[in-house]
């Protein structure tokens, strides 16, 4: 994993979100769970070293950022904001994060297969939340501070997660750091409410939900790339542009990779980043 702080790593080298713990004079904060079994269960390990686990916060309900909790039961609390524990590793009619789950194993992760749960078994007990709050909630471990900030827009319960002590932002999914953005069924407009609100924190080293560690700096680029994607969807809806035309035209594939391991998401991704842009401003 890779070191920010004497307290703080991260790793941003594997297929899924960038899972992170703090080392506090109290035990250690897990911030997101790999999705990848084998690397959960490092993880945890490497965490353990430096003293128990307190508690694991997952900042959104996207599968990449909760599926390892299943590896870390019996260490600490999980703490979710009621958006992410609503929304927990439900079915819906465009995803089975059960079956995402499974899909990585034969390519990223094949000793993995030994350890994966069956579904059955997994929903029984997937480690979710714990604790569940709504706003805000700061939590005091020991000698560092956890200011758990709710940042809808990527997804409702998405939260941001900053410890002022060491002047780090950990933001899941509301930045995406020289990769494709997905969009899908996010809220633009508090997307970008959440990107005004993070800029004001003191910080110096941002940790996004995918890419490399960067800084406040990057929090305009993120907007600019949400502001590009909905004004270039407002212009099809404008020149009356069919659905189907805007996913053909409108296209950033060229602007970015996708994140470790996802490469053949990237049709996929330009598809419903527009297609669910254009449902929304047509409506409008």
């Amino acid at each position: 994993m890779q070191q920010i702080t004497s307290r703080i790593m991260t790793e941003t080298g594997i297929r899924g979100c960038n899972p992170s713990y703090v080392i506090t004079s109290d035990g250690v904060v897990v911030i997101d769970t790999p999705q990848l079994p084998t690397r959960a269960l490092a993880m945890r390990e490497e965490a353990e070293s430096h003293g128990p686990i307190r508690y694991i916060v997952n900042t959104e309900h996207h599968v990449d950022h909760i599926f390892g909790n299943y590896f870390f039961k019996g260490s600490g609390l999980v703490v979710h904001h009621q958006g992410v524990y609503d929304n927990f590793m439900v079915v819906t009619d465009d995803l089975d994060p059960y079956a995402y789950a499974l899909e990585a194993i034969p390519t990223d992760d094949p000793d993995g297969e030994a350890i994966f749960p069956e579904r059955e078994a997994y929903y029984s007990d997937p480690n979710k939340g714990q604790i569940v709050f709504t706003g805000d909630v700061t939590l005091q471990v020991g000698d560092r501070t956890f200011s758990l900030l709710h940042t809808p827009g990527h997804t409702p319960g998405q939260i941001a997660v900053h410890v002022p002590e060491e002047k780090v932002l950990f933001t899941g999914d509301t930045i995406f750091k020289d990769c494709q953005t997905w969009l899908m069924t996010s809220d633009l407009d508090q997307w970008l409410e959440s990107l005004a609100r993070i800029e004001k924190l003191d910080f110096d080293y941002l940790v996004p939900g995918h890419g490399e560690v960067t800084d406040k700096s990057y929090v305009a680029v993120q907007r600019a790339m949400l502001l590009e994607w909905k004004a270039a969807v407002a212009t099809a809806v404008a020149k009356g542009w069919s659905r189907e035309e805007t996913i053909a035209k409108v296209n950033f594939a060229e602007r970015y990779p996708v994140d470790v391991g996802q490469g053949y998401m990237m049709d996929h991704i330009q598809t419903l980043n527009a297609a669910s842009l254009y449902d929304k401003l047509s409506s409008e």
